[in-house]
């Protein structure tokens, strides 16, 4: 499978098990659910091999939901949006400005942060504390993805949202 580009670094994310994944779908797929979406590295691969024709993106974690359906529906703003954020932390301390950035995304919840947060955070991995508080440090090894390769990466995402993908946020299970 070629190299097909992902804006969201997540840990536990399935892409590089998606071309395994893949090789169980049947032809002709009216419509992938992707109920445990995470960085929707399933749905994105899919896309990219054209697959399904409609598709259904979730995920519990509201904001991270809102982030998917940004890039698809505003990836210029979204782009330019964290092009802005990562040049802030060229003008201060680094972890810094990560803290401050992480102390803004905790008050509003905006997706466009947790983009930020997540390109910068150790291992992509996602931490919350016992207040519902996103808690994970900086890699201070590292800025985060660079603003060039993350337009890439967003702009090079297959549209599988061609067709309207909802995108939905479910709390509870369904049996």
């Amino acid at each position: 499978m070629k190299s097909i580009p992902h804006p969201i670094q997540y840990q536990g994310s399935k892409r590089n098990l998606a071309a395994a994944i893949l090789g169980y779908f049947p032809r002709d797929v009216d419509r992938l659910i992707e109920p445990f979406a995470g960085s929707a590295a399933i749905s994105i691969a899919a896309g990219a091999r054209q697959l399904a024709a409609r598709y259904v993106i979730n995920d519990v974690n509201k904001p991270l939901v809102e982030l998917l359906r940004l890039m698809v529906e505003q990836p210029t703003a979204t782009a330019d949006y964290y092009e802005q954020i990562w040049n802030g932390q060229l003008t201060q301390d680094s972890p810094s400005h990560y803290y401050q950035m992480r102390e803004a995304f905790n008050r509003s919840q905006d997706p466009r942060l947790f983009l930020y947060l997540l390109a910068r955070c150790v291992k992509g991995a996602v931490r919350y504390n016992a207040d519902g508080m996103f808690n994970q440090s900086p890699d201070k090894r590292r800025k985060g993805t660079r603003p060039a390769t993350m337009r890439n990466n967003i702009f090079g995402c297959p549209r599988c949202c061609k067709v309207k993908v909802p995108f939905q946020h479910w709390i509870t299970m369904m049996c």
